[in-house]
């Protein structure tokens, strides 16, 4: 039996260069490597500029929120995700949060949560402890991030949070005015 394909969304970051180019150009291509692997790009974000997180310090991001669908389970879109992040040139092992040149983070898969609501709030509370290949869905930090909400704003302004209960709008709302403005549209 072929398993229904389901929606979900894909925050898509770089500030490094890779052999694709720009870190605008690396996301293009992931897009591009999404699709020659049977998962549909419906819906994209434009790409915005954020500063490094959590420390400014580094160069700045281009982001975006990219809306598929497709037949893999969580943990098998996941593991692509991981695939086309090396394809990419991205290292992983180094320091949590270092320079990058493809960061793809699966924020949500349908209405799924994982491993359990009760997990995932204890997840969200330490999300700097959280091991980084664990599979936790939603993305435990996504409410949190202007460079994400914002560009998911674009695409699913009413998707609703299935924990949280919020939607995007709401949750965009909530972060303080200073995070959300330094996000900002590439020209």
């Amino acid at each position: 039996m072929r398993r229904r394909e389901t929606i979900a969304f894909i925050a898509m970051g770089a500030n490094q260069a890779s052999e694709q180019g720009s870190p605008r150009e690396t996301l293009e291509a992931a897009l591009a490597l999404l699709v020659s692997r049977g998962i549909s790009v419906d819906a994209k974000s434009a790409w915005m500029s954020s500063p490094a997180w959590p420390d400014a310090s580094g160069p700045e991001y281009v982001n975006g929120v990219a809306q598929i669908s497709c037949a893999l389970s969580p943990s098998a879109l996941l593991s692509t995700l991981h695939k086309i992040e090396t394809v990419l040139g991205r290292v992983r092992g180094g320091e949590r949060w270092e320079a990058r040149p493809c960061d793809l983070d699966l924020i949500a898969s349908g209405s799924a949560v994982a491993p359990n609501a009760m997990v995932w709030r204890h997840m969200e509370a330490a999300a700097p402890e959280t091991p980084r290949d664990t599979l936790l869905l939603p993305h435990p930090q996504m409410h949190r991030r202007a460079f994400v909400l914002k560009p998911l704003f674009e695409i699913a302004p009413h998707w609703r949070h299935p924990i949280l209960r919020q939607t995007v709008t709401e949750m965009l709302d909530a972060l303080p005015e200073n995070e959300r403005s330094v996000v900002k549209p590439l020209t």
